[in-house]
């Protein structure tokens, strides 16, 4: 699995849609990467938290099995408790990661540092981009449960009702794919020949917004018993337009707000090629932008590592 003989860090995260474990080095190179989404029965649009915790519990003793191959190289551990860095912050499905971290802590003798799922994204692709060490930077949190903009720790913009991800996961089941369902509709917004013009678009008030209208719109269209394959494909793409429209605005509010150019995006309505091209041909010659790869982008457990090698070093 692993050629390298350097010391290690091992994160976990638990988050309601995917396991993972990781290890980097103390460089910061990544060395083992895994990443499971859990199942989602047909037809639903998420999971209970018992549901995703007993999916996590059952899944993690697999990737741990293959890291504890190299316990004599691991030199701490990192493990995400919480969905984001505030007091009240909970999910019962990180419990399965913060357990196992916890005991591997005692019985190796070895420092445990907790954080929250959402630092552990902003990591995972601030660390190898351009941008690491700069602070003035507006960092945004686009997934399947989150709409987030951050700004020096503070959430500075975002949805006030229902994610981006939820968005495109409800229109998707809707229209019989698979949860999570972003992926699916992503290809077809970048293959459809035509775009519809019939909803609304999304207004950005001081870089925050409201999706459940557009939902609600694009569902009522879709339940019209004369929208043919052509229209259905045009209105998704229609709805990536209209998503990626508000992020656009979203940046430019905040960027006159708080006086800076860099843009960092992270999550896997982040990973959207055709929201990235468009944010990319609006924004690209103005701004510093920064995607995460896909396996950084979603969730993964590479940040929360990555964490506790700032700790080691110092630097948190």
């Amino acid at each position: 699995m692993m050629d390298t003989e350097k010391d290690l860090i091992l994160g976990i995260d638990t988050s309601n849609y995917r396991t993972s474990v990781a290890l980097v080095d103390l460089e910061g190179s990544i060395v083992y990467n895994y990443r499971e989404l859990l199942k989602v029965p047909e037809g639903e649009r998420g999971l209970r938290q018992s549901e995703a915790f007993f999916q996590h519990v059952n899944r993690l003793p697999g990737p741990i099995a293959d890291v504890m191959e190299y316990r004599e190289r691991i030199r701490g551990i990192s493990v995400s408790t919480r969905p984001r860095p505030r007091d009240g912050s909970y999910m019962p499905c990180f419990l399965a990661g913060h357990v196992l971290a916890k005991e591997l802590s005692s019985a190796m003798d070895l420092p445990l540092l907790e954080v929250s799922h959402q630092e552990g994204h902003v990591e995972a692709v601030k660390y190898y981009s351009e941008l690491r060490d700069k602070e003035n930077v507006i960092f945004f949190h686009f997934s399947g449960g989150t709409t987030e903009a951050i700004f020096r720790g503070e959430i500075v913009g975002g949805t006030k009702d229902i994610s981006y991800g939820q968005v495109l996961d409800r229109i998707g089941v809707k229209l019989g794919y698979a949860f999570p369902a972003g992926e699916a509709l992503d290809s077809i917004a970048l293959e459809a020949g035509t775009v519809t013009d019939l909803l609304t678009p999304i207004k950005v008030n001081d870089a925050y917004i409201n999706l459940s209208g557009i939902e609600a719109q694009a569902m009522r269209t879709l339940d019209d018993t004369d929208f043919d394959l052509e229209h259905t494909t045009g209105l998704i793409r229609e709805v990536f337009d209209r998503l990626a429209d508000s992020i656009i605005k979203m940046s430019r509010q905040l960027s006159d707000k708080y006086g800076t150019k860099g843009l960092i995006f992270s999550g896997g309505v982040a990973s959207s090629e055709y929201i990235k091209d468009k944010i990319q041909r609006e924004l690209g010659n103005e701004y510093t932008l920064v995607f995460g790869p896909p396996e950084l982008s979603g969730d993964n457990a590479c940040g929360t590592a990555l964490l506790m090698l700032k700790h080691i070093r110092g630097e948190a």
